[in-house]
């Protein structure tokens, strides 16, 4: 056997573990479980809508600002989502994940998209939280007066008296012994109704 050939064969088991340890670490990812742990931000152009209910909790101030907001057709929300992933006990390994694009949906209807780059380490056994920004134009997405608006909004936060569907679909990317390896199918990581007080 030549000097590269047998360079090749002795290299095979190696890249076999690898592989392994690859599979391993997606089918890791595949067993963690994903959900809102809880909204800790919720601001719909400026107004801090923790806490209200509905758009009647609003000062005067506070009421006529959104209200000018959605006139103008510019009505940002600000949210901070603390996502919640659990790496089951008997999982075969932890999980890295290490950058995951996202897509959310309100009402089943789908909004802004965006990208997480950073590590997170998911230990087996161990609910690891970690936070997600997001922002966009209510109003791009969603009719209505400010009244309507301000409700949907607050139904976020969990304070507000009306429901809202939240989905979050994600394609994880996780660090192998190969590199990093990117699903190639979303997975809907986060559905849940909020709201509802």
């Amino acid at each position: 056997m030549s000097l590269p050939l047998r360079r090749i064969a002795m290299l095979l088991p190696a890249l076999a573990l690898t592989g392994c340890a690859t599979l391993s670490q997606i089918r890791a990812l595949e067993h963690v479980d994903f959900s809102i742990d809880r909204l800790a931000e919720v601001r719909l152009a400026g107004v801090d809508l923790m806490g209200i209910q509905s758009f009647s909790d609003l000062s005067f101030s506070q009421g006529a600002a959104l209200a000018s907001a959605v006139a103008d057709r510019d009505l940002p929300l600000l949210l901070q989502i603390q996502i919640l992933a659990e790496n089951p006990s008997d999982n075969v390994t932890d999980a890295r994940l290490v950058q995951m694009d996202w897509t959310l949906l309100l009402e089943d209807r789908e909004t802004v998209s965006g990208r997480l780059d950073r590590e997170i380490m998911l230990p087996r056994g161990q609910g690891t939280t970690f936070p997600l920004g997001i922002e966009l134009n209510l109003i791009e997405f969603f009719e209505g007066n400010a009244r309507d608006l301000v409700n949907l909004a607050a139904s976020l936060s969990g304070y507000g008296s009306e429901t809202t569907q939240i989905e979050l679909r994600a394609l994880p990317t996780i660090q192998t012994p190969l590199g990093p390896i990117a699903y190639t199918e979303p997975i809907r990581i986060v559905r849940t109704t909020v709201g509802g007080v």
